[in-house]
């Protein structure tokens, strides 16, 4: 799905213009990427302006979290801050129902995005890598290689590797005669 999305530059029907892969950023937040799709739909009204509808593509299905729709909401604030327009809303396209899931940009939304995004800086800031957290979505996530989850989610106490490193007797080959 994200090779279509990422593979063509544009394409328009009636009313609607399509732009692939287009790079977003947001000063203000920090924060830059890429939007799968973004529609720009011609105003309904004679002069009135074009609107803009960002479309996320999602190989499964929905969540019960709001990570999918944190992400659209940043692209939209993205895009917002680079072409000074509003953005009431746009889509979540999941690959296993093959359908939309229209997501409102509401104060609620737009907060819990904004925090998220200054959390994100907060341990940046601070140096702090958080460890990954292995769960089931982990598997159908395309990340995964390099995240190394299962890796990282098994916590090695040192101190006690130490110990056993050092509670090893040594064999006849290492000894002193």
């Amino acid at each position: 799905m994200h090779e279509r999305a990422h593979g063509k530059r544009s394409e328009s029907r009636p009313g609607v213009r399509t732009e692939f892969g287009m790079p977003i950023r947001s000063m203000s937040l920090g924060i830059t990427g890429m939007a799968d799709v973004v529609e720009f739909r011609a105003g309904s009204n004679e002069g009135a302006r074009d609107s803009l509808y960002p479309v996320e593509y999602k190989r499964g299905r929905r969540k019960a979290r709001m990570m999918d729709e944190v992400q659209l909401c940043a692209q939209a604030l993205c895009l917002e801050e680079m072409l000074g327009v509003a953005i009431p809303e746009g889509a979540l396209f999941y690959g296993k129902e093959r359908r939309r899931k229209v997501v409102a940009f509401d104060e609620t939304l737009r907060a819990v995005t904004r925090s998220t995004a200054g959390r994100v800086h907060e341990l940046i800031d601070r140096g702090i890598t958080p460890a990954p957290l292995y769960t089931e979505m982990c598997k159908r996530c395309s990340f995964i290689e390099s995240c190394m989850p299962l890796l990282f989610s098994k916590r090695q106490d040192v101190g006690r590797y130490i110990a056993r490193m050092a509670a090893v007797e040594p064999s006849a080959e290492e000894e002193e005669p």
